[in-house]
């Protein structure tokens, strides 16, 4: 296994190489971002603002104006709070080539609690206009989205955990396109539409809800903004009912976009499992998960509930 971060860290080396503009930039974060190799090897496109977010993206920002691709390493916990400013000025007002990339995001912090949690960063980042939203669920799509992201010259936030995560995909088989939702599964009983590391654990529920012979269709929405609604609206005419799974709050993440889209243009039951809108119980990530049901059983029996 191996952490989304590590695979961004990655990709930015590897166009760094033949590209001087790409840089990285820094608030004291570049162990627990996993850029250390980029700063050793690239030291000219490597910035250390020191523990300061808010000066982190507005010197990203500064930089992009000037013809760099910046991207902006920092915790997701406070790269989405004392930087939304900046995040909401500098760089999406102002539509500069910041890709903002939230590290640790979630519960990944685990005992720490809720001072080092980023569960409500999706609604705060997808609020502000030009501001794009990418939670990718493994290292091989992460793979890509940095691909994509390196190729086009607008703002973005993507949020990865800080945990190695298992793979979704296949080496060599990641059915990738640029926002849009990527099917893991077919199915025609329900739709269940996750994003980041809840992914995994919906295609584990979908494969045990099958041998019951209940057939799931699993949708990765690693890209919450722009949302995919063409996929959304063509589950819910499709099949009889849609779950969204996210590592967020309730409010303004996944779960609203999804329950928005499908009140308009197709009604049918959704079901929203999150976070709760409360400080979370103390563990790491996955004793979290387990403990409010963002697992597989978790799914599958709001799966089998909402059957009935």
């Amino acid at each position: 296994m191996t952490a989304n971060k590590q695979v961004i860290c990655d990709v930015l080396m590897e166009r760094a190489k033949t590209d001087p503009d790409v840089t990285v930039l820094c608030s004291d974060s570049r162990g627990s971002g996993s850029m250390s190799p980029f700063a050793d090897a690239f030291p000219e496109q490597f910035v250390e603002i020191g523990i300061a977010e808010q000066n982190l993206v507005s010197v990203a920002a500064g930089m992009a104006s000037c013809g760099k691709k910046a991207y902006a390493v920092s915790p997701a916990s406070f790269l989405t709070t004392r930087s939304l400013e900046q995040a909401k000025v500098d760089a999406a007002y102002s539509n500069t080539n910041v890709k903002l990339i939230g590290i640790s995001g979630g519960v990944s912090y685990g005992a720490l609690g809720m001072t080092h949690h980023s569960a409500s960063d999706i609604a705060a980042m997808a609020s502000i206009p030009n501001m794009r939203v990418y939670l990718p669920s493994d290292r091989l799509q992460t793979g890509c989205l940095i691909r994509a992201l390196l190729d086009d010259a607008l703002p973005a936030y993507v949020r990865v955990g800080r945990n190695a995560v298992e793979d979704v995909y296949e080496e060599g088989n990641v059915p990738f396109v640029m926002d849009h939702a990527t099917v893991v599964s077919e199915g025609t009983d329900l739709t269940v539409i996750a994003c980041g590391e809840m992914v995994k654990p919906a295609a584990e529920a979908a494969a045990l809800l099958r041998k019951e012979g209940v057939s799931i269709r699993v949708l990765d929405m690693y890209c919450v903004k722009p949302i995919d609604r063409e996929a959304v609206v063509k589950a819910a005419r499709e099949t009889g009912g849609i779950i969204t799974v996210e590592e967020h709050v309730p409010w303004g993440g996944l779960g609203s976009a999804v329950a928005q889209i499908v009140c308009a243009a197709c009604p049918k039951p959704v079901r929203c499992l999150s976070l709760p809108d409360s400080p979370v119980v103390t563990g790491n990530s996955r004793q979290v998960f387990d403990h409010y049901g963002l697992n597989a059983e978790g799914i599958a029996q709001a799966a089998r509930e909402m059957l009935k």
